[in-house]
């Protein structure tokens, strides 16, 4: 038992490791962006995707931070096939969050670059493109794989 929590820590942990640097790399420019002279011509509804957009970034960094605090606060403890499960949940409501601001980071972008409705069809394009790769083909992969081992 404790075998197998070891390697899906190490999983986990691999998997951590890509998914904050991809949080650092949007979470990282974002606080740059109030400090350019062009943020003050944006409007109020580009201001607020801003603001939601942080508040996701910050969110992100909570989640997949958490299974590292998790880790080091109980290490030791004697349960780590349930730590390894709680830390599991903490970073896919990590890649959720990471998914939801990657489509607002987008969303402005594309806003500022574009000034019209077609930045909201290419987000969805883009938002539905990943939320495929990165949930859609692994749920798929999932359910095939428990109807096979049920046979």
């Amino acid at each position: 038992m404790d075998e197998r929590a070891d390697r899906r820590w190490g999983e986990l942990l691999q998997e951590l490791r890509v998914a904050q640097t991809g949080m650092q790399i949007l979470f990282g420019f974002l606080p740059a962006v109030v400090f350019q002279l062009r943020f003050a011509e944006l409007n109020d509804i580009d201001h607020a995707i801003f603001a939601i957009t942080v508040g996701f970034g910050a969110a992100t960094v909570g989640a997949l931070v958490g299974p590292v605090s998790l880790h080091r606060l109980v290490s030791g403890k004697d349960f780590k096939p349930q730590t390894v499960t709680i830390a599991s949940r903490m970073t896919l409501v990590g890649l959720l969050l990471l998914f939801c601001t990657m489509v607002m980071v987008f969303l402005l972008i594309l806003r500022v670059a574009l000034h019209d409705t077609l930045a909201f069809w290419l987000v969805g394009v883009m938002a539905m493109w990943v939320a495929v790769w990165w949930f859609g083909i692994p749920l798929w992969a999932r359910h095939r794989a428990h109807r096979m081992s049920r046979r």
